[in-house]
């Protein structure tokens, strides 16, 4: 009896330490499935109005010489540069640019407030009106921000996808996959590497001719469509596992519209 006394002595202080520590691990983990549902639900909301502000807009431009649709939310907050929209997936959002600190949305929601999924940006070095556009989102877990765009790593999913729009506050913009492939942030000392996301200008053809090159030859696949000097290219980039600083990449080429 008193060897059984003795057990039960340091086993209820360690099942009272699980019992914490389990209401604990629950309370964080529904605390941040509550965070995540609610940035969610804010950029849905930020989504619907556009899509409704397009469908009632008398004028494509509004006063301020912004497209209509999104001229509400460039007065809310002028760091807006665009808007990012994949038809047929949950990927509908704005694109900001803040050319001095171009990382600030890396952890901030639209209205500037700290959101873990941040906001989908422009890196350094370009610009909604350049040649070449590198827009950056987190890979969140619950697909939203770029949490899909490693779904293009199928061949057969990007040719079910294959348009993506991006518009900036004065033109839309229509863009065809070109291709896609995993990557990851290279060091200064490694050699005959891919590094994406330095090629933030395309304006001199070789540049051009070298960055077209290059992601056709990292591509999974091959989309069929091309790119030639003086088109628009656009970047997506988003985290990926698969190695230390992995990054999942996609590329697009210009087909503006009428």
């Amino acid at each position: 009896m008193e060897s059984e006394k003795k057990k039960m002595g340091w086993r209820l202080p360690v099942l009272i330490i699980c019992v914490v520590v389990l209401l604990f691990s629950g309370t964080m983990l529904a605390k941040d499935l509550l965070r995540y549902h609610n940035e969610r639900s804010a950029n849905r909301q930020l989504a619907e109005q556009v899509h409704q502000e397009k469908e009632v807009s008398v004028s494509k431009f509004a006063s301020s010489g912004i497209l209509s649709q999104y001229d509400a939310l460039w007065q809310q907050n002028n760091d807006m540069a665009g808007w990012l929209f994949i038809p047929g997936i949950d990927f509908d959002y704005p694109i900001m640019h803040t050319p001095d600190d171009p990382e600030y949305y890396l952890h901030r929601a639209f209205n500037k407030e700290w959101a873990a999924s941040g906001t989908p940006f422009i890196g350094a070095g370009c610009n909604p009106e350049g040649n070449h556009v590198i827009i950056y989102g987190h890979h969140m877990k619950d697909g939203s921000m770029f949490g899909n765009l490693q779904r293009y790593e199928s061949a057969e999913y990007a040719s079910e996808h294959m348009e993506i729009n991006f518009d900036t506050l004065t033109e839309e913009h229509e863009y065809k996959v070109l291709g896609a492939f995993y990557s990851r942030v290279y060091g200064e000392n490694d050699t005959n590497v891919f590094r994406y996301y330095r090629y933030t200008d395309l304006s001199q053809q070789q540049d051009f001719d070298d960055y077209i090159d290059q992601v056709k030859k990292a591509s999974l696949y091959d989309t069929g469509e091309e790119a030639v000097f003086g088109d628009k290219i656009l970047t997506l980039s988003t985290c990926s596992y698969h190695v230390k600083d992995g990054r999942f990449v996609v590329v697009a080429v210009s087909r503006q519209k009428s």
